[in-house]
């Protein structure tokens, strides 16, 4: 297929708006215009500064949903990308721009993929959704989260929902994420007492306190994960103290860290696991949870299996069923009873500096999608 398909023309279109975390930029107004087109009832959602959407096409039976986001994260420095990063421009079959794997790409391909499979079949079986907000690169809050309070208060609670995110590997179409880890922050103070460094007696240095607990909490074994989970795994993201001087002991000690955590464990367990740890150190400190997201799983169902045979039938390859990898906004989707998984490009330069994804890939990825749809409803 040519670099001018409806897809590409569509992703360039929806690169071209400079849509940085929560600005939407018009790219939700080009895609309600190609679905009002085809009959669509569409629901403008803005919560505070984000605005969202919900459309859907058909009367009765079970829905569809084709889910995603418009914001995309800053471009950094611009001088550095080969290319503006809002200009698409495509350089040996590869579209660049921010946006084009993370995830304008795959809501062009929903987009086409479903205008071409209503032009041929109108009259299809169940209903066709699109969820689509600008808050996911953000802190989430006020998008897909707000959007499934209110789908729940309307009683629209999708059966299905495909979440176009890059989860694709090698090739396009190689990995179907089939659910996600859960994610556990947490801001932690380790209480001390400043001082001299020549009079160590005299104060208490929260570094030298709290190294044996990190140590400690690092070697730890969480959980062994299952089937379809990595055990949990716990990182440090972020260490400060000091005061830039070099004979001073610090007061306090701030650690960011994170769990990736499985369904073989809570994050309850989580939060009291590490309190125990930190208390057998005997630290003075204080901790500061986020919980970002439960896990979830698909383990099987019409969609793993539709999404399965899509993907044989439009590039040859048995996919791989995944639970690796970052959170998406399938955590607030799956636990209303949705089987969701996530489908798109490949995912190598996401958030980078020359963000680039395969012309092909992408006209592929349309067919991919288009095939799921007949296999459910057609």
């Amino acid at each position: 297929m040519s670099n001018d398909s409806p897809t590409i023309a569509l992703t360039k279109q929806l690169i071209s708006r400079r849509s940085v975390t929560p600005e939407d930029a018009g790219c939700q107004q080009l895609m309600i215009d190609r679905l009002a087109a085809i009959g669509f009832e569409v629901e403008h959602l803005r919560f505070e500064d984000v605005d969202n959407f919900w459309a859907i096409r058909g009367n009765s039976g079970p829905i569809l949903c084709f889910a995603g986001h418009t914001d995309v994260v800053t471009s950094g420095p611009e001088t550095s990308w080969q290319t503006p990063p809002f200009e698409p421009t495509i350089i040996d079959g590869m579209l660049y721009g921010r946006g084009a794997a993370d995830m304008k790409g795959s809501l062009a391909a929903m987009v086409v993929a479903v205008e071409q499979f209503v032009a041929e079949n109108p009259n299809h079986e169940g209903r066709i959704a699109f969820l689509i907000t600008s808050d996911e690169e953000g802190i989430a809050a006020n998008g897909t989260v707000k959007v499934v309070e209110w789908l729940s208060q309307q009683q629209l609670i999708p059966e299905y929902c495909l979440v176009g995110e890059p989860s694709s590997s090698n090739q396009c179409g190689d990995t179907i994420k089939n659910g996600r880890r859960g994610s556990l922050g947490c801001s932690m103070r380790i209480i001390g007492q400043q001082g001299h460094v020549a009079y160590p007696h005299l104060a208490s240095n929260p570094i030298h306190n709290a190294a044996p607990a990190l140590a400690e909490l690092a070697a730890h074994e969480w959980d062994k994960g299952n089937d379809f989970f990595p055990a949990t795994s716990f990182q440090v993201s972020n260490i400060n103290a000091g005061t830039g001087a070099t004979n001073v002991i610090p007061g306090e000690l701030n650690v960011v860290f994170n769990f990736r955590f499985s369904t073989e464990v809570t994050d309850q367990q989580l939060r009291d696991r590490t309190t125990q740890i930190l208390d057998k150190h005997q630290l003075n400190y204080e901790l500061n949870w986020h919980l970002s997201g439960q896990p979830f799983l698909t383990a099987e169902g019409e969609l793993v299996d539709a999404a399965v045979k899509a993907v044989k039938e439009e590039t040859g390859l048995d996919t791989e069923l995944s639970t690796a990898g970052g959170t998406s906004d399938g955590r607030f989707i799956a636990p209303v009873g949705t089987q969701v998984v996530e489908l798109g490009p490949i995912n190598a330069t996401i958030h980078q500096i020359d963000e680039c994804t395969s012309v092909d890939d992408l006209n592929q990825l349309t067919s991919i999608y288009q095939s799921l749809l007949k296999h459910l409803f057609v």
